[in-house]
């Protein structure tokens, strides 16, 4: 893993709460619907990462030996500057917005 900037204690990244009332779609169309809105905030916003609370996994799933989750420590790591909070946790996704 190449570090861009230090990993600071945690993300210093503007934060999008979304609701997306259907419960049941599937983790797929929840990233699209989250991509779409991340799109809109800014045009070239590129996924770098994200966790589904529902199944435990994460991406990238590695194991760090860190108190935070690999998924968190890789996106700050690669200049996270947009969380998107879905569902208050359900997922999480992390975004560059470039």
């Amino acid at each position: 893993m190449v570090q861009i900037r230090p990993i600071s204690e945690g993300l210093d990244a503007e934060t999008l709460h979304v609701t997306i009332a259907d419960d049941a779609l599937p983790f797929a169309e929840v990233s699209a619907q989250v991509k779409a809105q991340a799109r809109e905030i800014n045009k070239d916003a590129m996924m770098l990462s994200w966790y589904n609370r529902r199944t435990g996994k994460g991406y990238p799933d590695y194991e760090c030996g860190s108190q935070r989750p690999f998924w968190e420590m890789f996106a700050d790591s690669r200049g996270c500057n947009l969380k998107v909070v879905v569902n208050d946790g359900d997922y999480v996704f992390y975004y560059l917005k470039l």
